[in-house]
């Protein structure tokens, strides 16, 4: 993208006429606290005996969650733990991982979130060392299975808080200097080399999505929210900090996903996941949010039926979500408007904006914009830019999502950059054949990918589904270069660790269902 180009256009940019200034900028809103961890003292100064948690047969009420929090950031500072710096939070779900996150932010640093028991051992030693670690929160059990050096110290958080003695609230963290701009987790995200990047999120960057509407998502005193997400993936977050600076209850989830999700009155997820469970079963759920991957229509259908749902979308990197729709059924599913404090920008290959209709690739600006990845200067120098539109010195991010403005100001998504693939010397956008072939009768779900230079392969979920109805959809929507050369019907749609298509696994049945077709002497249709 030529961004001189786009720098020199903004100098002319007409406040009442371009597209970003009609409707691509979210309202302006003060959210109610610059410290996320402030907010959450103020539901346990207001509601000490509300249980902020559950997990396992197990509770915490705000009051004992901010009295072991102070007891564990009063430790940490003990263990030379200062503001700025970065705590390793390896862990799995529990009522102590609740303790150790709250008391990191108490002292000024950010935690790092990792799942230990599904993160390899080079995965948390590259970690580490990357983040300069020397304090390390895990759970007695965990602590096996982390690869410390000698400069490193390691706090098992279930026996901390077994040894607790002390029947006040004496200890006081007034001492930590925390502002807007200091860091409140860093998330480690899948780098396109393999090696994990990591996102440096801010105080500022989290209130502003969790203490303004509609990222809120209505959660207050009384309601129970999932946390069924792995807690390094950012939406986690949405859960954690969203449920406990609202005065929520947390439902901390064990095996089963649904068990938990039948319980909540907020439900946070994948589309992959949600589709997993049984809308009939969850009839106490008054709100849902998706993100992370496109949502099927009938999904949004489905579930926008009997609760308020919502529809986003945001890479890690714009913290959490940027846009949100409020789907009511029946309508246009797109991933909706920017949240508050945030702007984005639909520009062309020249770094001009794009205006209604036209195709782009989107931009986001505002606040809710990261402050860059850990160690890594040249990859956030060329993620990251100067925004000309907001100036001050404000920055954007480039998503590398495709998408357009519709009349209405909504913004629809068109798939990632990276989903824009060749084949047979044709462009082709994988979700819009994945559209088309969820169009079939009784098709909930399809998955489109590029085999090999001449052939895409799709897998259409549920196993009932006509594969051949299905491929008629396509051929009817599509050019003939963009029908599958393979379809697969499925009895599940595999997932990653983080609730998203495990693309890598699907590949591997592919080839597994071509190898069985050679066998059989039934090849790939060309």
């Amino acid at each position: 993208m030529n961004h001189p180009s786009m720098t020199s256009s903004a100098s002319k940019v007409n406040v009442e006429s371009n597209p970003w200034q009609r409707f691509g900028g979210g309202p302006r809103v003060e959210p109610d606290a610059t410290l996320i961890h402030r907010a959450i003292e103020a539901q346990a100064a207001v509601r000490p005996l509300a249980v902020a948690a559950e997990w396992q047969g197990q509770s915490i009420t705000y009051g004992e969650l901010n009295r072991q929090a102070n007891r564990l950031a009063a430790t940490l500072r003990q263990q030379g733990v200062a503001t700025g710096d970065h705590v390793a939070l390896f862990v799995e779900r529990s009522i102590p991982m609740l303790v150790g996150l709250l008391a990191v932010l108490k002292v000024g640093a950010a935690y790092i979130p990792q799942h230990v028991r599904i993160t390899p051992a080079a995965q948390l030693r590259h970690i580490m060392a990357v983040a300069q670690v020397r304090v390390v929160l895990t759970l007695s059990e965990l602590a096996q299975m982390i690869p410390l050096t000698t400069q490193q110290h390691c706090i098992h958080l279930d026996e901390f808080i077994r040894t607790d003695s002390v029947a006040s609230d004496e200890l006081n963290t007034a001492g930590a200097m925390s502002s807007p701009e200091s860091l409140c987790f860093v998330l480690f995200t899948s780098g396109t080399t393999g090696v994990p990047n990591g996102v440096r999120v801010t105080q500022r960057n989290v209130c502003n999505i969790l203490l303004t509407e509609p990222g809120n998502l209505g959660m207050r005193p009384g309601l129970k929210v999932g946390q069924i997400l792995n807690i390094a993936f950012d939406m986690a977050a949405w859960e954690i900090l969203g449920c406990l600076a609202h005065g929520a209850t947390l439902l901390i989830r064990g095996q089963d996903i649904g068990q938990t999700a039948e319980q909540c009155d907020v439900l946070i997820a994948t589309p992959s996941i949600l589709a997993t469970l049984d809308p009939v079963r969850c009839r106490q759920v008054k709100v849902v949010a998706l993100a992370g991957e496109p949502c099927p229509q009938a999904l949004a259908e489905r579930w926008s039926a009997f609760c308020t749902f919502y529809n986003a979308c945001g890479p890690t990197e714009t913290t959490i979500v940027n846009t949100m729709q409020h789907y009511q059924g029946g309508g246009a599913l797109t991933i909706g408007k920017p949240t508050p404090n945030n702007t984005v920008y639909v520009l062309d290959d020249a770094g001009q904006l794009c205006g209604p209709g036209e195709q782009g690739e989107m931009w986001a600006g505002g606040d809710g914009v990261t402050a860059g990845y850990l160690g890594n200067p040249e990859l956030t120098a060329e993620r990251y830019r100067p925004d000309p539109f907001l100036g001050h010195g404000r920055m954007m991010f480039r998503t590398r999502d495709l998408g357009r403005w519709t009349a209405q100001g909504e913004l629809e998504h068109l798939g990632r950059v990276d989903d824009q693939v060749k084949v047979r010397g044709f462009r082709v956008e994988l979700d819009s054949v994945s559209a088309a072939l969820e169009s079939a009768p009784n098709c909930e779900r399809a998955v489109t990918l590029k085999f090999d230079s001449r052939h895409l392969v799709a897998f259409v979920y549920p196993a009932t589904t006509d594969v051949e109805a299905a491929r008629n959809c396509c051929e009817a929507r599509l050019a003939y270069y963009c029908v599958p050369s393979l379809i697969i019907a499925v009895e599940a749609i595999p997932l990653t660790l983080r609730g998203k298509v495990d693309k890598r696994l699907l590949l591997e049945w592919a080839v597994a269902h071509q190898a069985e077709n050679a066998r059989t002497q039934q090849p790939v249709q060309a």
